[in-house]
């Protein structure tokens, strides 16, 4: 099994495999499930790289509605509607998913599992997780998977906010088979992703990489949260330590969610939801305590999203709420009123006095 799209020199060293063999008579089908915040722009990026090269992407969806604006968004010529899970499942040799949390991709693989029951393969079938879960979840996917002849699983949990995912500039991390690994990383860079990073045979170490970085990232922005709501308190403004912050730590995600954080841009719809957040926070904390690793960081994160949360949803009780999912950058919400401040409105409570 191979594919025929060929890779710029740009990204040559962005993916550590060598090349797979010539193509076949055959070209490969490619199926993509779960088209939501991040996945949506994925396939998208997936399809628009199969034009005239590959056959369309065969997209399913819960929600129907998903599938039918990106087939409107990019054409009949690179997406195909795929009726059912049965259907990806039997007209695909490679299938993507990336799913909302552990429960949702127990119910996907699940179905999968099914229809591979009633129509074995008879060819190489490769299913890639790129959903952020549980590592030992990948585990027992594969166990369920590698019950059927010619099956292969991959994890490949991405890296990047959605503005990244729409821009295909992900960083993509991957553990598994190796052949499988070297077909799916030369469809996904630089169509999807700008780097796949190889974890090995080991199909737990991806999901485990995938945790240990969003770890980062949320406890970077606890920090962030802190530092940005002292800098209100002590009357030097949100503002000004967030210009500092763009001055000596440039960070892409410190200056993006520092933005959010400092103009109020909690609108979870365009970003990463909290719930989201909560479930990561619950993983990672689960892994450290499996592992006797404490991340204290991620325990005070993990208060911080669920305090958020809290005010939000009694803000929902009394019909007063902004915005119907927040964004996980909101977790500001609970230093500022620990600090005597507003949650979501920065502009409103102890305003900055300067003193000159």
């Amino acid at each position: 099994m191979a594919n025929n799209l060929l890779q710029s020199p740009a990204h040559a060293n962005a993916v550590p495999f060598s090349r797979p063999p010539t193509p076949g008579v055959h070209p490969l089908q490619v199926g993509f499930c779960g088209l939501g915040a991040m996945g949506y722009f994925m396939a998208r990026n997936l399809a628009n790289s199969f034009k005239s090269r590959l056959p369309p992407l065969l997209v399913y969806n819960r929600t129907a509605a998903k599938s039918q604006k990106l087939l409107a968004e990019v054409g009949a010529s690179a997406v195909k509607v795929a009726d059912s899970l049965h259907q990806l499942v039997t007209e695909c040799d490679i299938i993507f998913t990336n799913l909302g949390n552990d429960a949702v991709v127990v119910s996907i693989y699940n179905e999968f599992e099914k229809a591979l029951a009633q129509s074995p393969p008879t060819k190489v079938k490769i299913f890639v997780e790129m959903s952020t879960i549980y590592p030992a979840l990948a585990g027992d996917l594969d166990r369920l998977l590698s019950n059927h002849p010619h099956t292969h699983f991959v994890t490949s949990p991405i890296f990047g906010p959605p503005p990244a995912a729409d821009k295909a500039a992900l960083v993509i991390a991957m553990s598994g088979d190796y052949r499988s690994k070297k077909e799916v990383a030369f469809l996904l860079v630089p169509a999807v992703g700008r780097k796949v990073i190889d974890l090995g045979g080991n199909i737990e170490k991806a999901p485990t990489l995938k945790l240990i970085g969003n770890g980062l990232i949320m406890g970077m922005n606890e920090l962030l949260a802190e530092t940005l709501t002292l800098g209100e308190k002590s009357g030097i403004g949100q503002q000004t330590v967030y210009d500092l912050v763009k001055d000596i730590m440039p960070a892409p995600g410190l200056v993006a969610y520092g933005n959010k954080m400092v103009n109020d841009l909690f609108d979870g719809s365009v970003g990463f939801s909290i719930d989201g957040g909560i479930k990561d926070a619950n993983h990672i904390r689960r892994l450290s305590a499996e592992l006797n690793c404490p991340m204290p960081t991620i325990d005070n994160t993990h208060r911080g999203l669920i305090t958020a949360r809290a005010i939000h949803q009694a803000q929902v009780v009394a019909g007063t709420q902004q915005w119907d999912i927040l964004d996980w950058s909101s977790l500001i919400a609970s230093s500022r009123v620990a600090a005597g401040l507003d949650p979501f409105d920065s502009k409103k409570g102890t305003g900055v006095v300067r003193e000159d």
